[in-house]
């Protein structure tokens, strides 16, 4: 059975493909083709640890789009709660469901979850991987600069979590400089080492630095907040940490004027980034989200054609 936990299961083409296939969707979308109804009738359920806006609605939407129902739970409402194991939840919810999207705090539920399950579960955030932000992020960036490839990325902030690390993954995959700029207690070379196979394909570099000025000449700035779920017994640490890493004026001006500005959202305005960048001129950030529904279609599409 084919899932989505991590990108890191799509050979480098199998990603190019979702990405033609998001295209393709929002192309037709904005020609007003709103409905393609692939899987009618179908279900996809949402099981959520997390709150979510951006992933919960997108999905919700893709589906709809698709043809498909969408049903939305959380572990207190399921037998989760009272002790049934996943392996036994996965094993009743692949009697119902075309496929499961899951929203979890430890990766290895939804590792768990896949085991378990004959439909596709698809990683919708852990603590590890947000495979599906990372495509929209790709998605955007095509569009912003008009290529898939060779594109050159600074993630800036907190370059341990889910999202810088999807974003090093499809960039190892889609041959692109990504530059993981921040302070060195949250460096992750293993990232590095398990990306070898994929940058020796592609010519991808990804590496670590903790120089503001390393983001000069890149086609995307990218923050996140500091302080994720999670984390927030550690939130005035790590905003101590991160503060020199603020994404402001100054540092789209090193950037260029080419450079577009990234943020998965929801952004602590006047933390990660000031206002007047996150509603400048050079800002992607609402692309970015809408772009999340049309990547939401091409991965239903790519898994349950594939059963």
């Amino acid at each position: 059975m084919r899932h989505l936990l991590t990108l890191l299961e799509f050979a480098p083409h199998e990603v190019e493909d979702l990405l033609r296939i998001s295209r393709d969707f929002k192309t037709r979308f904005l020609a007003g083709e709103v409905y393609t109804p692939l899987f009618p009738g179908r279900v996809l359920l949402l099981y959520f640890e997390k709150h979510s806006t951006r992933t919960r609605l997108s999905l919700t939407a893709a589906a709809a789009q698709l043809g498909m129902q969408t049903v939305y739970t959380t572990p207190n409402e399921l037998q989760l709660a009272r002790g049934e194991t996943v392996a036994d939840t996965m094993r009743v919810v692949s009697r119902y469901a075309a496929a499961v999207a899951a929203r979890v705090y430890k990766h290895e539920t939804l590792d768990e979850m896949a085991r378990h399950s004959s439909i596709p579960v698809i990683n919708a955030l852990s603590d590890r991987h947000h495979p599906l932000q990372a495509l929209a992020d790709a998605l955007t960036l095509w569009e912003r600069s008009g290529r898939l490839h060779n594109l050159k990325v600074a993630f800036v902030g907190d370059v341990s979590n889910n999202v810088a690390t999807s974003l090093a993954i499809i960039g190892a995959k889609l041959g692109w400089e990504v530059r993981l700029v921040g302070p060195k207690q949250l460096w992750n070379q293993k990232l590095v080492d398990e990306l070898a196979e994929d940058l020796a394909k592609t010519g991808a570099r990804i590496y670590f630095t903790d120089s503001i000025n390393d983001v000069a000449g890149v086609d995307g700035v990218y923050t996140d907040v500091w302080v994720s779920m999670g984390f927030e017994k550690e939130a005035e640490e790590r905003r101590k940490m991160l503060r020199p890493y603020q994404v402001n004026s100054r540092v789209m001006d090193i950037a260029g004027k080419k450079a577009v500005f990234l943020h998965c959202l929801p952004a602590h305005r006047g933390e990660e980034v000031t206002d007047d960048v996150i509603d400048g001129p050079q800002s992607a950030v609402w692309d970015q989200a809408e772009n999340r529904m049309h990547t939401a279609k091409a991965v239903l599409a790519y898994l349950l054609k594939m059963r």
